[in-house]
């Protein structure tokens, strides 16, 4: 028994949650996780796993055993990096989760640079503004905006986002020009966007002489996604309330005014998230430091 393979073979089983996505995520056939599973269990002469038909559960020998052994492989790889010099030239695939909008407008472009300052990294982009489970889904970071839900996660604040409300001429033409926030619950519809998440609608903030306004406007049409958002805005459907840096080329160009610009937006926080039971590798901690100088430079 290859007793190391079955050691990493156990965590993936353990964080994956089932035999078959443990399998998928390390390209191997299910009935080698299986076997080497077994292996395992043999040679310590303990049960580590409780299977049932539809999931795998830890159990308390497991539990303990798990967390021993990520440390160790944790230290072992930190062992390799040193002597390979992995700290100046990391290697391997990483797996990052990132919405649409950051994905199309900031990351992927600056993408180049982080290529060529590393370029034995072979990064695998999911792009979706959906919610990802960085466990059972083997992601080792996600980008994302907005409050944390999971606290167990591990964060790290690496810029903010201003916002800026703005409506085509053509709508202005049609509505006139709002000039308090809460006109925007009368007669001035919106273009609402959806959280990926719950799916329900999010509300605009708004904030001017400490007062603090947050207005849920009528809408025509109601999109999840940030690309769409910004096309629902642009087709002169609604006072759209969203990312200063997706709206600034339309502003500048006349096909989006600004509206309401005396009163604040607040700022959205953006994170790298990761698993806190997941050694953070030499090109996590690398792309993490990239990410966090790249949104550096896009600050007003």
């Amino acid at each position: 028994m290859d007793q190391m393979l079955a050691m990493r073979v156990f965590v993936r089983v353990v964080e994956a949650g089932t035999f078959t996505k443990a399998a998928d995520s390390m390209d191997m056939p299910k009935p080698t996780v299986t076997k080497l599973i077994q292996n395992l269990e043999a040679h310590l002469r303990v049960k580590l796993l409780n299977r049932t038909t539809r999931r795998v559960t830890v159990t308390p020998d497991g539990a303990a055993y798990y967390e021993r052994i990520t440390r160790l492989l944790g230290e072992l790889e930190d062992i390799e990096a040193g002597l390979a010099n992995a700290q100046a030239s990391p290697k391997g695939r990483l797996r990052v989760d990132v919405g649409s909008t950051l994905a199309r407008l900031i990351l992927i472009p600056a993408l180049p640079s982080f290529h060529a300052r590393y370029p034995d990294i072979q990064l695998e982009l999911g792009v979706t503004d959906r919610p990802v489970d960085l466990i059972s889904d083997n992601v080792d970071c996600v980008i994302r905006g907005g409050a944390l839900t999971d606290l167990s996660l591990v964060a790290r604040l690496v810029g903010r986002f201003n916002f800026i409300s703005c409506a085509t001429p053509g709508y202005l033409k049609t509505y006139g020009e709002p000039t308090d926030p809460r006109e925007l619950a009368t007669r001035f519809p919106v273009a609402t966007y959806m959280s990926a998440r719950t799916g329900r609608p999010l509300p605009l903030h708004y904030e001017k002489n400490g007062e603090d306004i947050e207005v849920e406007g009528r809408h025509v049409l109601a999109v999840n996604e940030s690309n769409a958002h910004l096309a629902v805005g642009l087709a002169g459907l609604g006072v759209m309330q969203t990312f200063t840096f997706m709206a600034q080329p339309y502003i500048d160009s006349g096909a989006l005014q600004v509206v309401l610009a005396d009163w604040k937006q607040p700022q959205l926080p953006v994170y790298v998230v990761y698993p806190p039971n997941r050694h953070l590798s030499a090109k996590v901690r690398v792309f993490v430091d990239w990410v966090a100088e790249l949104f550096k430079t896009l600050e007003p």
